[in-house]
């Protein structure tokens, strides 16, 4: 049973969701991804937010541009956590999906990442899930040990490089 979904407006922003993606499946963490436009197709979105908790989905990653009303409006629909992310886009360089995000209603909280940041959207949704996960956990503290690996990995090849290191 999938414990994340994961929902864009656009195919345009599958480039970015993709990564979300690609980080659960790193974890084993069992998701449901769709494509749903909120302002064209709004019974299947109040559908699928509705009956995502009874689908077993625990954290949803909602990812929009412009306007940016899928993520608010999963947190209206959807009873547990919803991560939003604002998606780039030319005109306002994603500012406009950023600000519309962040500025969630009393009582319609949307945890925000950083513009096109699904890969830390996917990271606060397996933290979310590991409050009660033990395995997941610990999968967790591996990977942020190997990431720290990389950054002193890539200090050292500086040195090696003859650049000074104090």
């Amino acid at each position: 049973m999938a414990k994340v979904g994961i929902v864009m407006g656009s195919d345009s922003d599958m480039d970015v969701m993709k990564k979300a993606a690609e980080l659960l499946d790193q974890f084993n963490i069992e998701y449901e991804m769709r494509i749903i436009s909120a302002h064209r197709e709004p019974d299947l979105f109040f559908e699928w937010a509705r009956g995502a908790a009874d689908r077993g989905i625990k954290v949803i990653i909602a990812g929009a541009g412009m306007a940016a009303h899928l993520p608010g409006m999963c947190a209206a629909l959807f009873p547990l956590p919803v991560i939003g992310i604002p998606m780039y886009s030319k005109a306002l360089n994603g500012n406009d999906a950023l600000y519309s995000i962040l500025q969630m209603p009393p009582g319609i909280p949307v945890a925000t990442v950083a513009i096109d940041g699904a890969k830390n959207a996917a990271l606060l949704a397996a933290k979310i899930l590991a409050v009660s996960d033990e395995g997941l956990l610990e999968e967790l503290k591996k990977y942020s040990e190997a990431q720290a690996r990389a950054v002193e990995e890539k200090d050292r090849r500086l040195a090696e490089q003859g650049y000074k290191n104090y």
